[in-house]
């Protein structure tokens, strides 16, 4: 698996690579803006936990709301949490400013755990046995309120990853790695 940090645009190979760039300085991973503030509403259809928080001030990553959303988007399978993608959030607040949408996002799947992941993968042909789940790089996710059809082109749209679209199931998948789509 590779992995693209858009902070310094060099190739980083595998789980250490995500490492890497969870390490580098938050104001490292923030666009070139540093004014403003970025909130995210996240719900988790399989716990019935609701978050929501500013992660994103002045040009700073806010380490409470991440780690809050992190737990939030855990494996509740195996009640495992891990961190997640930093770039995940900030395509999340795009796609919202983009659709123009303040409804919570609401959550079908974020992390998973290999052991989850091999027991979904058995069961289903649409689980990637490598999946970016297992990186913390992806999430399964509807809005409330939004089209799945216009989610999923909006979230194309952007071109900031994968997009998934499973509308038997209900949601749109978004991840961090190389920009492609799939029905």
């Amino acid at each position: 698996m590779t992995l693209i940090c858009p902070a310094r645009r060099q190739l980083l190979l595998g789980l250490s690579g995500v490492a890497l760039c969870s390490l580098m300085p938050n104001k490292a991973l923030a666009s070139r803006s540093t004014k403003g503030i970025r909130e995210l509403s996240l719900y988790n259809r399989h716990t019935g936990e609701r978050n929501d928080g500013s992660y994103w001030v002045n040009g700073h990553y806010q380490r409470e709301v991440l780690a809050d959303f992190n737990q939030l988007l855990r494996d509740h399978r195996q009640n495992i949490a891990a961190p997640m993608d930093k770039r995940l959030f900030d395509m999340l607040y795009t796609l919202k400013t983009t659709l123009n949408s303040n409804n919570e996002i609401h959550v079908i799947s974020g992390y998973r755990s290999p052991k989850t992941n091999s027991m979904l993968a058995k069961k289903s042909g649409g689980v990637a046995k490598k999946s970016y789940h297992m990186s913390g790089m992806a999430m399964d996710i509807a809005i409330p309120g939004v089209d799945l059809k216009h989610l999923r082109d909006a979230a194309i749209s952007l071109k900031l990853g994968g997009v998934g679209y499973y509308p038997r199931s209900g949601f749109v998948h978004v991840d961090c790695g190389p920009v492609r789509h799939w029905s």
